[in-house]
């Protein structure tokens, strides 16, 4: 189990709105607990869960991320209290023609995937889900993100420096192959890093 509680002073005038809800970030990812404190809300990290991450056949490619981060929250280790809310989230890296790239096992798989990037614009998908103890709510947010023709000595210098393995798609925004290779994003900054928070907030305002 992964747990882990934020101090009080975390907690922003513009969290108000929540109510005295406690919210769940069922997730580990050092990136999205980075953008949650961003907020200025206080949480807790609980990323436990018993269900393999899968989506339904023949769902749609755009609907994917979505699908797996409902499947997180539904596979969570316990039943969702009444004054609480988990935030669970996946992010999917799809290629020009819809391949989907999730995070590399190896060296080479990173080489192979940041070449099939190279040079082109692809789609960063975050799919989120919200889920308190009466409902669900999920929704994606997708940025398109365009790379410049990458040399070689440039892909394995992010691979061997930047520990791509952890990251869908092999890279990270907010590091140097993102410094060097990006020539363009087309939506959320942050949804590349890991997670919509632009939209996370518009959502909760509006649910609450």
């Amino acid at each position: 189990m992964i747990t882990e509680s934020y101090p009080e002073h975390l907690a922003s005038p513009c969290g108000n709105f929540l109510y005295g809800k406690r919210l769940i970030l069922g997730s580990a990812s050092p990136r999205r607990r980075e953008l949650m404190e961003g907020l200025g809300w206080k949480f807790t990290v609980d990323a436990t869960s018993h269900t393999p991450e899968t989506y339904p056949q023949g769902t749609p490619y755009l609907l994917i991320p979505e699908a797996i981060a409902k499947c997180k929250s539904q596979g969570f280790h316990r039943p969702i209290e009444k004054d609480e809310i988990l935030i669970t989230a996946d992010i999917v890296v799809f290629c020009p023609d819809h391949e989907a790239m999730g995070k590399p096992a190896d060296a080479a798989q990173a080489c192979a995937m940041l070449k099939k990037l190279s040079g082109k614009t692809h789609e960063v998908i975050t799919g989120v889900c919200l889920r308190s103890h009466e409902w669900l709510k999920s929704f994606s947010d997708t940025t398109q993100v365009t790379f410049k023709k990458l040399a070689d000595e440039e892909i394995l210098h992010n691979i061997e420096n930047y520990k791509p393995f952890d990251k869908a798609g092999a890279y990270a925004i907010q590091e140097w192959i993102g410094f060097v290779g990006i020539t363009s994003i087309h939506g959320s900054y942050f949804n590349v890093v890991g997670l919509p928070v632009q939209r996370l907030y518009t959502e909760l305002i509006k649910i609450l």
